[in-house]
């Protein structure tokens, strides 16, 4: 296949011409990504409107063939560590391995495989002498943690030191219906981001952006406020971050970025309720 130079702005998920493993350059996390795509039919429960997977459908991942995922894992890893992975399709400022992260076309933990793929995940970092060296994260939208196998799981990443970012775009049933598509409830998604980060160190990830030409309301804003502030202590803390690649969603042309400024300004009162925030325009 040809060579592809990865970029911030592209997250295509066939980098590699791998079915389950894909490397990005992260701007969140700081490097090259190691993403585990456990969602390879394009299908989530949810549907973002900024959400730039192409074709997304809605439902969950047909099986998971384990060990393929473990197969194409340890053939990456040896290819970023001792081929020439790096040297040819990384700039020189990002060439540094930073995580491994579960995350992909839609939501991981939907996967009735997910327990088995974090233990595989571990099993290869250690073959690779890269336990310790390599985060683990969970990228998720939380709407599954009610389930024990769920829990299982994140609960294993957390005694691998490794992390969850959860979703968050809103704190309203109407926002939350508005921008992701589901019908939830501000208290359950409490409950759950509680027991998450009981389980693992959490850290809410939140992306704004402008609608029809205009920034979130600010009575939005304060009931975001008002959600996280209660969970604040239990929380790692949280990643604001604005649109970075173009929407493949129907809603495309009406969503903006949000500039730095406005973002800061939100981070700032973010961070007086004691949270750590890490912002990305």
């Amino acid at each position: 296949m040809p060579r592809i130079l990865l970029k911030t702005e592209n997250h295509s998920r066939d980098s590699a011409g791998m079915r389950y493993v894909y490397p990005v350059i992260s701007r969140r996390a700081g490097g090259v990504s190691v993403g585990i795509n456990l969602n390879p039919n394009n299908a989530c429960n949810w549907r973002c409107i900024y959400c730039q997977v192409p074709d997304l459908v809605r439902g969950g991942p047909p099986p998971i063939d384990l060990s393929l995922l473990e197969n194409e894992l340890n053939t990456f890893l040896q290819w970023a560590g001792e081929g020439d992975f790096m040297a040819t399709r990384v700039p020189a400022g990002a060439r540094q391995l930073v995580d491994v992260a579960f995350s992909g076309n839609g939501e991981p933990t939907s996967a009735s495989e997910f327990p088995a793929a974090v233990a595989l995940v571990e099993r290869v970092l250690a073959a690779h002498e890269l336990s310790g060296k390599l985060l683990v994260r969970l990228i998720t939208n939380g709407s599954l943690l009610d389930r024990k196998a769920v829990q299982y799981g994140i609960a294993h990443i957390g005694r691998m030191k490794g992390e969850v970012w959860f979703k968050l775009d809103s704190a309203t049933a109407s926002g939350m219906a508005r921008i992701n598509g589901t019908r939830m409830r501000p208290e359950t998604v409490s409950r759950r981001l509680k027991c998450c980060a009981a389980l693992a160190p959490t850290w809410v990830q939140t992306c704004v952006f402008k609608t029809d030409g205009k920034a979130p309301a600010d009575q939005d804003m304060q009931d975001y406020l008002a959600l996280l502030a209660p969970l604040a202590p239990a929380l790692a803390g949280v990643l604001l971050y604005s649109l970075a690649r173009p929407s493949m969603q129907k809603e495309a042309s009406s969503l903006g970025r949000l500039d730095a400024q406005w973002m800061e300004a939100l981070a700032d009162r973010v961070r007086h309720l004691g949270l750590t925030v890490r912002v990305s325009p």
